[in-house]
């Protein structure tokens, strides 16, 4: 384990990144929202069929 040099791709990698635009945010939050709603979906569409089905 190299600290110096972990810790240098660490800085190196703050220094690329950038804080997202109000428009990249907007997409980004109605991305993971639907992405959000559609497991859930799924998941109530499974639960609706394990409770249809007779034990």
């Amino acid at each position: 384990m190299d600290v110096p040099r972990d810790l240098a791709s660490y800085l190196r990698l703050i220094k690329l990144s950038s804080v997202p635009t109000k428009e990249e945010f907007i997409q980004i939050s109605k991305i993971a929202g639907i992405g959000i709603l559609v497991v859930g979906g799924i998941g109530f569409i499974i639960f609706g069929i394990m409770k249809l089905i007779p034990k």
